[in-house]
Order: C-alpha cells, then sequence, then structure tokens
C-alpha cells in the first residue's frame, strides 16, 4: 500500500502537463498573432522599400 500511495502522489507527471499546457497556449497564440502583424507590417515595409 505504501508503494501505490507514493505513485500515486507523485507530482512529476503534472509538471510535465502543465508544461506541456503552457506551450500549447504559447503556440495557438502565435499562430493567431502573427498572420496580423504580418499584414499589419506589409505597408510599413512598402513605405521603406518604395524611400529606398
Amino acid at each position: 500500500m505504501n508503494w501505490l500511495d507514493k505513485t500515486l502522489n507523485r507530482e512529476d507527471g503534472v509538471t510535465a502537463i502543465e508544461y506541456a499546457l503552457i506551450a500549447g497556449v504559447v503556440a495557438v497564440v502565435l499562430a493567431a498573432t502573427v498572420p496580423a502583424v504580418g499584414t499589419a507590417l506589409v505597408p510599413i515595409f512598402e513605405s521603406v522599400a518604395a524611400a529606398l
């Protein structure tokens, strides 16, 4: 019973799951914002290219 209690109370797997969830949220945020930022920067780069 002592082995079972230790196994069920381990937190190593929980930490790995937390890191995976954080990485997933960051990936979703990046995927959502990069296209919007890219399209907003196009006119800026075009004006710089025209000035050069």
